[in-house]
């Protein structure tokens, strides 16, 4: 985006552009290219628009750098405005149109988000889960194996009457091994079909019968079940702020849709003309 050649003069531009500090504020004129203007504010902005990778690139560096972009697309800007190509100003018109229209959908967003309206989302949201359906949680722990031959080991040493941690830390394959098999609390629809169906068919402190899935042959043991408990604020603080985001821009956009007169007449006229890009040609 820049030129090497801005970097290695940053120095001489810093110095050539410094004022008083007192007197500088985002409408400082820092170059002019004829009778445009390029303030402070204008290198804050433009700052703030750069890619991620500038984040942590130093202001002493960046500066100089700005501001001779800006000098060089205003030098561009008044070289070629009136001589944009009908398609570039159509660009041109849904490019600010859409900068402005995100602008305003931002400040109506984070305005939406407060203390109290996360307080209140995450009321309402609790009090529907309340009075949901209760999602049942399973606490099981499962001995994994590949063949059947080790399956048939595991059946008989769990036969013998050793524990079933023992046995899992023996002979289970999976990562859990180290845990006894403990595979914690889960919901249904976390584990594959196969392996969830043979854990709702148990009791607790029942050890199934060995279930083959893709990954190999299971011995599964429910410990506990329970009823899941209302999830905590911050385990759904983001899908509640982006409802409450989502609802604020949607109310914006409607009550101001219905403060203007709107004509949509695009009913009844060919989709296919959406890719005739000729008809932008002059």
């Amino acid at each position: 985006m820049f030129k090497n050649a801005r970097f290695v003069a940053a120095t001489a531009v810093l110095a050539a552009l410094a004022l008083p500090v007192a007197a500088q504020d985002a409408s400082t004129v820092l170059a002019r290219v004829g009778d445009t203007e390029i303030t402070l504010g204008h290198t804050i902005a433009l700052r703030q628009q750069l890619p991620q990778q500038f984040a942590q690139v130093p202001d002493e560096t960046l500066f100089p750098a700005i501001v001779q972009q800006l000098i060089e697309q205003e030098i561009l800007n008044q070289a070629h405005a009136g001589s944009l190509t009908a398609a570039e100003r159509l660009m041109l018109e849904n490019e600010n149109r859409s900068f402005v229209a995100n602008a305003a959908l931002v400040r109506a967003a984070t305005a939406a988000v407060t203390d109290e309206s996360v307080a209140q989302a995450y009321a309402a949201f609790a009090e529907e889960f309340a009075q949901g359906e209760p999602v049942i949680e399973y606490h099981a722990a499962h001995i994994l194996v590949r063949t059947e031959e080790e399956r048939d080991t595991v059946v008989a040493a769990l036969a013998e009457g050793r524990p079933f941690e023992e046995v899992a830390r023996e002979f289970s394959i999976d990562g859990s091994r180290n845990q006894g098999g403990d595979l914690g609390w889960f919901a249904a629809g976390v584990m594959i079909p196969d392996f969830q169906a043979a854990v709702e068919a148990l009791e607790p402190g029942q050890v199934s019968e060995p279930v083959q899935t893709r990954f190999g042959w299971h011995v599964i043991k429910l410990m506990e079940t329970r009823n899941q408990a209302v999830p905590e604020l911050d385990e759904v603080r983001d899908e509640l702020v982006t409802e409450i985001q989502r609802t604020a821009t949607r109310a914006l956009i409607d009550s101001l849709r219905d403060s203007v007169v709107v004509e949509d007449l695009s009913e009844g006229v060919d989709p296919t003309l959406l890719s005739r890009t000729d008809l932008l040609d002059e």
